[in-house]
């Protein structure tokens, strides 16, 4: 076993980087060190861990067993370690500089940045927000909520951790203006059927809302494009005789700039609730709780409906 207390700890921090990275460069740079200085790291984890952790595939590396096995328990190191350091009596918004790590989909991101930037920027101006997307797969696990402090996703998709709701939205059909099967502003089940439609996908084994509303419609739709997320599906519809299915709100934005239509259906809409999820050693973070407040404040900003957030507990929510 090997004593720690003689043990080179910025290893640790290189261990994160290459495991995160799988590249020597780029992990060099996320930890401000020298590609010689990560290799030579690399060759001590090696001789450590008695395994190489980092094999060539190709061009570039892929982790072995061992390695994979290793995320969660570098991820809780790491953010334990961060923590040491960070502990405070009380979260300050009017003077803390903590930088927040927010992972949302393009939707989520086009309704609620504006406003959430807006009570930052009057709560809490020294604080910085950080936005990725969500993970191509759509699929979260316990070392993404430990890397970033809030996940806003789709409930009943499977995000582990704790949660609280923000807002809802329902799905609606958009068609160009001039679709020959649109009548008096309505599309029948059998022309939705007849139809080619513009397809969300979040990766490709993820099942969609969209696609199980209209399973339950009887339909089987015809793709005639994929598209990663809901924002692009507006500008594939436009100018076309396709079908595409978005949120109400995404529907709205749109539809008049680019010629659409918001089509009635006698398919009965799939509702998406977004939430913001974490993990569950974050919960008694005095930050990670005021910056959930934020969200549903901004939620209520910008009228996200009855499942809009407020300072009270919804059911199935963890603050």
């Amino acid at each position: 076993m090997t004593d720690v207390r003689k043990l080179d700890l910025n290893l640790v921090v290189v261990l994160d980087a290459l495991l995160a990275e799988r590249n020597l460069t780029r992990a060099g740079e996320r930890v401000g060190a020298s590609q010689p200085a990560v290799s030579s790291a690399l060759a001590r984890l090696r001789e450590l861990f008695d395994d190489p952790l980092l094999e060539r595939d190709g061009r570039g590396f892929v982790l072995t067993p061992r390695a994979e096995s290793l995320i969660p328990v570098v991820a809780e190191c790491m953010r334990e370690v961060q923590r040491m350091f960070d502990v405070l009596p009380e979260f300050d918004p009017a003077t803390s500089t903590r930088t927040f790590l927010v992972t949302a989909s393009d939707y989520v991101l086009s309704e609620i940045t504006s406003p959430l930037l807006s009570l930052l920027a009057e709560e809490a101006p020294h604080t910085r927000v950080e936005f990725d997307g969500l993970p191509v797969d759509q699929m979260v696990s316990p070392v993404d909520l430990l890397r970033r402090d809030v996940t806003i996703a789709g409930t009943g998709r499977g995000v582990p951790g704790k949660r609280a709701s923000l807002f809802s939205d329902r799905f609606v059909c958009v068609v160009d203006a001039g679709n020959p099967q649109l009548h008096d502003g309505a599309l029948s089940l059998e022309a939705i059927a007849r139809l080619r439609h513009v397809r969300s996908v979040f990766g490709p084994h993820a099942s969609t809302h969209i696609d199980d509303m209209l399973s339950a419609a009887g339909i089987a739709p015809m793709t005639a494009v994929t598209v990663q997320g809901f924002l692009p599906v507006p500008f594939a519809v436009t100018g076309t005789d396709w079908v595409g299915w978005v949120p109400e709100r995404t529907a709205n934005r749109y539809a008049g700039s680019l010629g659409l239509v918001i089509a009635e259906t006698p398919i009965v809409p799939s509702v998406l609730v977004e939430a913001a999820h974490w993990h569950p050693s974050k919960t008694a973070d005095p930050a990670l709780q005021w910056l959930v407040r934020q969200l549903r404040a901004a939620s209520e900003m910008v009228e996200f409906g009855d499942e809009a957030a407020s300072d009270e507990t919804l059911a199935g929510d963890d603050v």
